[in-house]
């Protein structure tokens, strides 16, 4: 599938591709249609009809020149949109039950960056999927240049994914990410390289379900699993996979010494 969504990409121009903004403005009205009160209710969601017709207006330009039908794809895409619901009300959830800092789903919805840069990657993926290539990337790098979290739009995520604080997370292209998994800040779920000709290889780890990855830690390789219900640590580096129910961490050799100790030296 990357190898074909390579391909169609290759067939076409920047003059075949809506605008920064024109994505961006389509992302903002399929944000406000699934939750008004992002908008604090400031303006109402577009309706249905009017909503199919901004995002079949967006994705003509490139359905015309690779003889996709828009009509059908929007259609498939506005099928999806219940079950792109169900997922994201599930991860706001998880996060407002799992963060003791959270005073609610509203909370969670309305401030989180990291439900934020959740809400546009499943819009993102869903539309990636049907093989509708870089205005996905558009919207999960307006999400990233929002929030400091850059999540591939290809990235296999599963269900109530939770990330906390997010600055500097990076999640790659062929990642695949089990249920209720956990993710703090400066996380990079990456590749061992960045060679070219890996393109059409898995290059990113599997993080099975119930994972827990502190803040800072590193974990590359397309071969790397990280076995379910374990937990890693902050600032670990990590190219292997380890099996479910581990405990991976630093060992700190942070000294402590009292003030007066290092001042009559």
């Amino acid at each position: 599938m990357v190898e074909k969504l390579m391909r169609i990409t290759r067939q076409l121009s920047m003059s075949d591709f809506p605008s920064k903004s024109e994505v961006e403005s389509l992302l903002n009205n399929l944000v406000i249609s699934l939750f008004p009160v992002i908008d604090g209710s400031r303006s109402a969601p577009l309706d249905g009809l009017k909503l199919k017709k901004r995002f079949k207006r967006v994705i003509k330009p490139v359905c015309k020149k690779l003889h996709f039908k828009e009509n059908e794809l929007t259609d498939a895409f506005f099928k999806q949109i219940k079950e792109i619901k169900v997922s994201l009300d599930a991860d706001a959830q998880y996060i407002a039950d799992n963060d003791p800092a959270a005073s609610g789903v509203d909370e969670v919805i309305m401030a989180y960056p990291g439900f934020y840069a959740i809400l546009v990657y499943r819009i993102a993926h869903c539309i990636s999927m049907m093989e509708i290539p870089i205005i996905p990337r558009i919207m999960t790098e307006h999400a990233h240049s929002v929030t400091g979290i850059d999540i591939h739009p290809r990235a296999n995520i599963g269900f109530e994914f939770f990330i906390d604080h997010g600055t500097g997370i990076v999640i790659g292209e062929t990642a695949i990410i089990g249920n209720r998994v956990k993710l703090y800040q400066g996380v990079t779920i990456g590749a061992l390289s960045v060679s070219k000709d890996k393109a059409l290889t898995k290059r990113h780890p599997t993080i099975e379900d119930n994972v827990i990855i502190y803040a800072g830690s590193t974990i590359l390789g397309g071969e790397t699993v990280i076995g379910h219900d374990s937990v890693i640590g902050g600032n670990v580096w990590l190219t292997e996979s380890i099996p479910p129910n581990s405990m991976v961490y630093q060992v700190s050799n942070a000294m402590i010494k009292k003030k007066n100790q290092i001042e009559n030296k």
